[in-house]
């Protein structure tokens, strides 16, 4: 069900009604009794001009201190209150957009790069979680004007109406004045995700744009996006400002009012000398609430397009729909395309026994993200229907599914972690535990997950161990940048064969290795495969050579099948994408 900005809101106030009640009820009653301050010292005004014994004088004074113990006990605990529903709010959105994003059937990822859905989940959820803050201080504000007005009433009925009357259009022009910050909040944080993503995007693929020598493209294209984020962000610091002052002039006039009404009234003898320090001190009180009035607006305006932000993700339309079954068990493993069209596919047909180990080429590398696309469910086909074992992938659970195909795609990321840490983490029954970075003074102890010996000699990852200081306990930074291209391929190709599903997709594994190293590893993928289905979309020739038929998708054509050393004798569009 589509959600939108309220909801995000609503969700995040209501979530968390106990404490913001309870911050709430304690910043009122803050106020509150910053209002009765000024009535008080107008009483002990009063009661020290006047005759008598002094006990009513002192008798006041006592619970003038209690209520300053008061007002500091409740501004404390209100604070603490709402900024841990403040907290709490945020975690709990961060949580459902994580969720969101990992939900198997996707889309929340369609067209926002990465960088951007990780400022959503901090930035946003952060100004949605602050809304529980601005809740409890404008909660706190319109009591401390109500009590002021109240207390107004007491000193003088015109003072007392005219602030209680006065607060209502106050608070209509106070919400016209935050759209525009609204809106331009809600530009400010789009245009500084985009960045965020661009330069993460920019950062992760460092090494291959100094290798093509491509920093200043990158550069410019960043400093573009940096100064989109730039004008953006003037034009909401603009806003915020037109805001505050807008806020500034009407409280202030708004006071100058209450104090020109109530020096004529003193001045005229309706009000004593107490109620007159009374008046003056409650017209510099209703400072205080309206200060926070505006400030809570802008929090609300802000909250406000963060949230139409955050509703934008979870409303995300998953990339495929339908489908609740699970494979049949056991799952033998039989694939077949029937007419399948996807974006590069055009109404390709083949099939896969149980237990083959297929070599799929392409000149198009289009086709192959479009085939990759299909076989893991990421996508749907536009016309056609791709089986496992004779039943159609849209009739099943795509969380299941991916549990009997794994695609190990050619960037598959490695993760911080050990090494072990990261090649077993798809292991069926076994846990990934976690590790302290070893010291040269503390060797690192046995490992206790089980180490997946064949899946890592297929690979050739034994040997990234045997070249690192800690072996299969060295740590390994963000995305395995420590590694060298070729050993992060190894780890990668060791991970989805270590996970041993029933089908196993994979896409270009050793295209940065050397040629003895992918003849090792070509012979290492056919043993460790045997009996279990592999795919490999590839067009190097020593994977092909191992392969028990090679499938060659060439344009709008059937595909040619036949071994590699077939198709590279009679077939001159094979020969020249694998040989070349």
């Amino acid at each position: 069900m589509p959600i939108n900005g309220r909801d995000v809101l609503r969700r995040a106030v209501t979530g968390q009604w106990k404490q913001s009640a309870a911050g709430a009820l304690l910043a009122a009653g803050h106020q509150t009794g910053e209002a009765l301050v000024p009535v008080m010292v107008g009483v002990v005004i009063d009661e020290a001009i006047s005759p008598g014994d002094g006990g009513a004088l002192l008798l006041w004074i006592a619970a003038l201190a209690v209520v300053f113990a008061g007002l500091s006990s409740s501004y404390r605990f209100s604070f603490r209150a709402a900024e841990r529903a403040s907290e709490q709010a945020a975690h709990r959105l961060r949580i459902e957009l994580t969720e969101r994003v990992l939900e198997p059937r996707g889309g929340a990822e369609t067209g926002r790069l990465p960088g951007e859905l990780v400022a959503v989940a901090t930035s946003d959820a952060k100004r949605v979680g602050a809304v529980n803050v601005a809740m409890a201080a404008a909660v706190a504000a319109l009591a401390g004007l109500l009590a002021g007005g109240v207390a107004l009433l007491r000193v003088s009925l015109p003072l007392g109406l005219l602030v209680l009357l006065g607060i209502p259009p106050l608070l209509m022009l106070a919400h016209l004045l935050g759209k525009p910050l609204e809106r331009r909040s809600g530009a400010e944080q789009e245009r500084a995700a985009r960045a965020s993503g661009v330069a993460a995007d920019l950062i992760a693929g460092l090494r291959v744009l100094k290798g093509i020598g491509a920093e200043g493209a990158a550069v410019a294209r960043y400093r573009r996006t940096s100064r989109d984020a730039l004008a953006a962000t003037l034009r909401a610091a603009r806003a915020q400002a037109w805001h505050d002052g807008g806020m500034l002039v009407l409280t202030g006039l708004f006071i100058a009012v209450v104090a020109l009404v109530g020096g004529r009234l003193a001045t005229q003898g309706d009000i004593t000398a107490g109620q007159l320090v009374a008046a003056v001190g409650l017209a510099q009180f209703l400072l205080s609430p309206l200060s926070i009035l505006a400030w809570a607006n802008g929090e609300f305006a802000q909250g406000r397009a963060s949230a139409a932000r955050i509703a934008s993700v979870l409303s995300s339309p998953p990339a495929v729909t339908g489908g609740e079954a699970a494979p049949a068990q056991p799952v033998r493993g039989a694939i077949a395309l029937r007419e399948v069209s996807y974006d590069a596919l055009r109404g390709v047909s083949f099939e896969v026994a149980p237990g083959e180990l297929l070599g799929v080429v392409t000149r198009d590398a289009a086709v192959a993200h479009a085939l990759l696309r299909v076989l893991g469910r990421t996508a749907d086909p536009d016309a056609g229907v791709v089986e496992l074992d004779g039943t159609p992938l849209t009739g099943l659970d795509p969380a299941e599914l991916r549990r009997a195909i794994v695609v190990a795609d050619h960037d598959a990321d490695l993760f911080e972690g050990t090494l072990l840490d990261n090649i077993t983490a798809a292991t069926p029954g076994t846990g990934t535990p976690g590790t302290a970075t070893p010291s040269p003074s503390s060797p690192p102890e046995t490992p206790e997950t089980p180490v997946p010996e064949m899946a890592m000699v297929a690979a050739g990852a034994d040997e990234v161990a045997g070249a690192l200081p800690y072996g299969l306990l060295t740590p390994l930074t963000e995305r395995g940048l420590s590694l060298s291209g070729g050993q992060r391929q190894r780890v990668a190709l060791a991970r989805a064969l270590a996970a041993d599903p029933p089908v196993l997709v994979l896409h270009d594994p050793t295209t940065a290795v050397d040629a003895a190293t992918e003849a090792r590893i070509a012979d290492g993928v056919r043993t460790a495969r045997q009996g279990r289905t592999t795919i490999m979309v590839v067009t190097s020739p020593a994977l092909l050579a191992a392969a028990d038929r090679v499938v060659f998708v060439d344009g709008d054509g059937p595909p040619a099948c036949g071994t590699h050393a077939e198709l590279v004798e009679g077939h001159e569009t094979y020969r020249a994408t694998v040989l070349t």
